[in-house]
């Protein structure tokens, strides 16, 4: 625009006694889906308790009072997305009334193809259901609880209409072990674009349908809980604090909570080990990424071919996590709470373990491109915390050894 133009515009925009003109803001007709599209968003990066409503006016270039005349709070705004997501996975199962005339494999392909859509377009809030439903109120989260019941028996059915020599058992854990590897994908910000992502997931999901799983032991072996001398207080105090995040969240505990856990007088005896609570988090991340990390070169060096060296890799990450049960469910749901300069860390070492699985899972299926095994991978380690989570530490529907065969179902494919 010239000079002249923006003098004729301005011109344009003087009232007659010479003043500008007042310019009048008028309320967006979809202000309330805004914010709805927008807290969920900050709630997806940041967690729940990571996002403030000040924080989403900002977002939005509002005040926090106009945001408080939509909703009453930051609680009823994670509210709403978590069971938004939670009626969202009852709809992807829900068949259409055409589907009477359809074969079993029909049926359950069309809600295989309807659940990894739904998810592919929630993928920046989908993860909220698994690692911040623990901060609903108790009758918003048995809702959500009961939206994912419904979902996973109807496609408990539909794999007993498929395949009707499995168990009830058999199906369950495959129904629960589809919704992980394919809601998976909110885990992580691995890249693919969407048709590529959806036959990677759709490929895993009949891999597992059509697998044949091990029986579970008549008797399967509980792992013996060890004991810590109280003389061990660092090893004590990091043990605690790791039990304390998983049962009520890390920014549910205080150091105070920790102290008492481990039989200590004050907390200030806990300061004598670790300089804070976000020190102890970043501890146990560190144990938990050194785990890991310290398997591949004991694996790769021991096998004479990669598929072997991944299953001895699969083995020991299951065995790792059986034994450490809380630390792997809070390495995922507390990540965001470690300190940015450990967090760096942490990532560096987690991107290398994962370049590590994928380079040997590309050495046994090179059909695969590197970013269709990277999702299969991290598809793999998000599977044994669902699977943990769902069925417990002690039941036997799903004993380390169904575990270990269904993460080598996902990487390995049909062929396995």
């Amino acid at each position: 625009m010239s000079r002249g133009q923006r003098d004729t515009a301005h011109s344009a925009e003087v009232s007659t006694t010479g003043k500008p003109d007042r310019v009048i803001r008028r309320r967006p007709k979809n202000r309330r889906a805004q914010i709805a599209a927008t807290s969920a968003a900050a709630f997806g990066s940041l967690g729940y308790h990571g996002v403030s409503m000040e924080d989403i006016a900002s977002r939005l270039g509002i005040s926090s009072a106009a945001l408080y005349r939509h909703y009453p709070s930051k609680y009823a705004l994670f509210r709403e997305e978590l069971l938004r997501l939670g009626s969202g996975t009852v709809t992807t199962v829900t068949l259409p009334d055409e589907s009477v005339d359809w074969t079993p494999e029909q049926r359950l392909a069309h809600v295989i193809d309807a659940m990894i859509a739904d998810t592919i377009a929630n993928r920046p809030t989908v993860a909220l259901t698994r690692w911040e439903r623990r901060y609903l109120d108790d009758t918003d989260r048995e809702t959500l609880d009961e939206q994912f019941r419904t979902s996973i028996a109807v496609v408990r059915r539909l794999i007993d209409d498929l395949r009707p020599e499995l168990s009830s058992r058999d199906s369950l854990v495959r129904a629960v072990t589809l919704f992980s590897v394919i809601s998976s994908v909110g885990d992580h910000h691995a890249a693919l674009p969407v048709k590529p992502l959806t036959a990677v997931l759709n490929s895993a999901a009949w891999a597992v349908v059509r697998a044949d799983l091990p029986e579970p032991q008549a008797d399967p072996r509980t792992p013996r809980a060890v004991e810590i001398p109280q003389s061990f207080k660092h090893e004590l105090l990091l043990k605690k604090a790791v039990e304390l995040f998983h049962e009520r969240g890390y920014p549910n505990v205080s150091v105070e909570d920790i102290a008492t856990a481990a039989e200590l007088s004050a907390a200030s005896a806990v300061y004598r080990y670790y300089r804070s609570k976000s020190d102890l988090l970043a501890a146990a991340f560190r144990r938990a990424a050194d785990r890991m990390a310290g398997a591949i070169g004991p694996a790769t060096t021991s096998s004479s071919t990669p598929a072997e060296a991944l299953s001895k890799l699969i083995d020991l990450y299951v065995v790792g996590c059986f034994a450490e049960r809380e630390l792997t469910f809070v390495y995922y749901a507390e990540f965001g709470h470690v300190p940015a300069e450990e967090r760096t860390m942490l990532r560096n070492v987690q991107r290398l373990v994962v370049a590590e699985w994928v380079k040997l899972l590309v050495q046994v299926r090179p059909e695969l491109s590197q970013a269709q095994a990277r999702i299969l991978v991290q598809a793999a380690f998000s599977l044994v915390v669902d699977l943990g989570r769902v069925f417990g530490e002690g039941d036997r529907i799903c004993p380390q050894d169904r575990v270990i065969s269904l993460l080598e179902v996902t990487l390995f494919g049909e062929a396995q």
